[in-house]
């Protein structure tokens, strides 16, 4: 139950770092070795190996959507007594953005997240919209 509880607030500190464009923040939760996964079929998509590919993303995709906004709906915990931060853990979320043409977007996914010694060490995401719209919003048309 302890280990739930910091997990989630782990999880919504970093969801909220997502929100403000804060970097730095949402990155020292990451280990070096870390890995992201983004899905579809334009140039951002891929996996991204070592923080500073991870961080060089987060930092193309904070260009691209000047504006993000992230609502965290659940947050589901694999071990729910770990108290080490090895865990893994589900985000369902929805994301309002505006790209930096000023479109404005909306998506919906799942994030899969695996801790290892209380920092990130993968991250894959699971997007419910990889078609025309997501590719509009990724200026990818």
């Amino acid at each position: 139950m302890i280990g739930t509880l910091m997990a989630k607030r782990a999880i919504a500190g970093a969801f909220d770092a997502l929100n403000q464009h804060d970097l730095a923040n949402f990155m020292s939760g990451w280990r070096d070795d870390g890995v992201f996964t983004f899905p579809g079929d334009i140039p951002e998509s891929g996996i991204f190996q070592g923080k500073s590919a991870v961080e060089a993303w987060f930092q193309r995709f904070f260009e691209q959507f000047p504006e993000i906004r992230f609502e965290v709906e659940d947050i589901c915990v694999r071990n729910s007594f770990d108290l080490v931060g090895n865990n893994v853990l589900a985000v369902q979320w929805t994301q309002r953005l505006t790209n930096r043409e000023g479109r404005a977007g909306k998506n919906s996914g799942v994030t899969v997240i695996t801790v290892q010694d209380g920092k990130v060490v993968a991250v894959k995401d699971f997007l419910f919209d990889t078609g025309s719209e997501f590719r509009r919003n990724w200026s990818a048309v």
